[in-house]
């Protein structure tokens, strides 16, 4: 898994997302912040994710 280096707002974490599991980008997003209103950790995975994940390579899709 990689994040996105096309389909990325802020650092392609939910790009990347989107790409692995065959969905759009705009869902994955959508559902980020949805879960956002939940109480729980989403933002740190986030974050840690921006982290650890690394970004695509050039040539990758």
């Amino acid at each position: 898994m990689y994040r996105s280096r096309h389909h990325r707002m802020i650092a392609g974490v939910c790009g990347g997302i989107a790409e692995r599991f065959g969905m759009a980008p705009t869902t994955v997003r959508l559902l980020f912040l949805l879960s956002c209103i939940l109480p729980g950790p989403q933002f740190v995975i986030y974050l840690i994710m921006w982290v650890f994940i690394p970004k695509a390579p050039d040539h990758y899709r």
